[in-house]
């Protein structure tokens, strides 16, 4: 499959992306929440790099999909499927997504979640693990999972397809 985002899209943004990616997922990890700053760090990224890397046009279309998204993660929160932050770090990461590749995105975010949730359990079943991590908040959370990491994860690994891009 040919991904819509390009290589320059890609050396723009992971390398912004990627340290406010591993923030958002660490801090799921072990405080079971996503800073309001990172979400904020991460929309801050887009909305500077985005007029650098993207024609205006598709620049404003981006935008309207974080709104969008921002509008159904309210709903979506408000129902108790996710967390607050989910729903606000997903909105943030909307723009990062070229609009053709959406079901793709879909796709891979589904597999990261269950890659990431098999993880996360196993390792939560791993002694050494436990006691490196004991201060961990999402060990002690039972059926809830820090789904910042998924998000993050399948985040950082499409924008860094996008170097293939092309190829």
């Amino acid at each position: 499959m040919t991904l819509t985002l390009t290589t320059l899209e890609s050396m723009w943004f992971l390398p912004l992306a990627l340290p406010i990616c591993i923030w958002v997922a660490l801090s799921d990890l072990r405080q079971m929440r996503i800073p309001n700053v990172a979400v904020l760090a991460l929309t801050g990224v887009f909305l500077v790099t985005g007029l650098f890397a993207l024609p205006m046009d598709a620049y404003l279309w981006r935008l309207a999909a974080l709104g969008i998204v921002l509008v159904a993660g309210f709903v979506i929160t408000s129902l108790g499927l996710v967390g607050a932050g989910d729903s606000k770090f997903a909105a943030a990461m909307a723009p990062f997504i070229a609009p053709g590749d959406y079901l793709f995105f879909l796709a891979l975010f589904s597999l990261v979640l269950i890659g990431s949730w098999i993880t996360h359990r196993s390792a939560g079943r791993v002694p050494a693990v436990r006691r490196a991590t004991a201060h961990w908040s999402s060990w002690e959370q039972g059926k809830l999972f820090p789904m910042g990491v998924a998000l993050a994860g399948a985040l950082v690994i499409y924008l860094a397809m996008g170097f293939t891009a092309g190829v």
